[in-house]
Parts: C-alpha cells; sequence; structure tokens
C-alpha cells in the first residue's frame, strides 16, 4: 500500500480525500504544516507555493488542497483572496453583493497540488452553483450561501454529506495518477 501525506488541517477535506482514494491501494495521512501563504491573484501560483513551502518543511512526498472561488458578476471576485474574505466576511455580506445583479453563479475551483523531490503534479477541477436567496447551513460564510444541486455546502455538512458528490472528487483523478506513479 503506497502512503500519502496530505497537509491540511481541514477535517473536511481530510475525509474528501479518504473518500475519493477510496478503492485504491492508497492511504492518507493528514499533516498539520503551518506556513505563511503568498498572497497572489493567481490562485495556482499560490497552490504551487503552498506544496513547495510544505515539502521543504517535511522533505517528504505530499499533497496540498487549494480552493479558490469566483463571482463572475463581481469580476471573479475573491480569487485567491478567499481564504481572508471567508473569514471577514458575513453570508449576508455576499448576499449583498450580488443582490442587485443579474448573474448569481458563483464556482470554487478544486487544486490539488504533489510535490516531492523530482515532481510536481497538478489537477483542478471547477465546480459551478448560484447564490441562495437566504444562508442556510453551518460552516464558513460562503459554504452557508453557495448552492450547488439545489443544497449549500453548510447543508450538505449538515446532513453528514461532505462539499459535494464523490463521484465528483479530484482526488479520484490524483489517486489513478498516484497508483501508476513510482
Amino acid at each position: 500500500m503506497k502512503t500519502l501525506l496530505f497537509a491540511t488541517g481541514n477535517d473536511r477535506k481530510f475525509k474528501e480525500a479518504l473518500a475519493g482514494c477510496e478503492g485504491y491501494d492508497i492511504k492518507i495521512e493528514q499533516v498539520k504544516v503551518d506556513i505563511d501563504e503568498i498572497q497572489s491573484h493567481d490562485p495556482i501560483k499560490i497552490s504551487l507555493n503552498k506544496a513547495k513551502s510544505v515539502y521543504e518543511i517535511l522533505k517528504k512526498p505530499v499533497v496540498i488542497s487549494d480552493t479558490s472561488w469566483k463571482i463572475p458578476a463581481l469580476n471573479n471576485f475573491p480569487g485567491g483572496y478567499m481564504k481572508d474574505v471567508a473569514e471577514w466576511f458575513t453570508p449576508e455580506d455576499f448576499l449583498n453583493l450580488i443582490k442587485d445583479k443579474e448573474d448569481k453563479r458563483v464556482c470554487f475551483t478544486e487544486t490539488l497540488v504533489y510535490q516531492d523531490e523530482k515532481e510536481t503534479k497538478m489537477f483542478t477541477k471547477e465546480f459551478w452553483g448560484i447564490f441562495s436567496d437566504t444562508p442556510k447551513g453551518s460552516g464558513l460564510s460562503i459554504e452557508q450561501v453557495a448552492k450547488f444541486n439545489g443544497s449549500t455546502i453548510g447543508e450538505r455538512r449538515d446532513e453528514g454529506k461532505l462539499s459535494h458528490d464523490p463521484k465528483d472528487y479530484i482526488w479520484i483523478e490524483l489517486a489513478k495518477w498516484f497508483s501508476d506513479y513510482k
């Protein structure tokens, strides 16, 4: 069995990693590493830098996960700044920003980066939804108002589910690749 270190303090992301790698001969181990993330308009640059930084600390192959969000009606705000924005904004703040906009779409992009001494391998996937009319569920502010397939991420969490359907996990792509790697 192959082992993958997954650097995250986010239990939801760890559970999604376990679910996505189920059925592959891969063991996921969660490690918590404190780093200073760079600030950038480019979420990919943030993810790649984060993976390299974590690898330099651990000196072991590692996977990181980053999620960026874009709201087309707001010129794709907040992009790579979502981590801070989600702490600053309430669910109502997001709803107020888009209340007079025709385009109520929201997208989150999930990025996984595998990093070892020789290889940097990135996987990305977009998930499109719409804003709900009112906050629903628990979790981060954006998770209470971003609706995918009929319910917010916060509602899914309250129902004991993960953020989206396991068959859509980007971790499946990583697991397929990693199964054949080395």
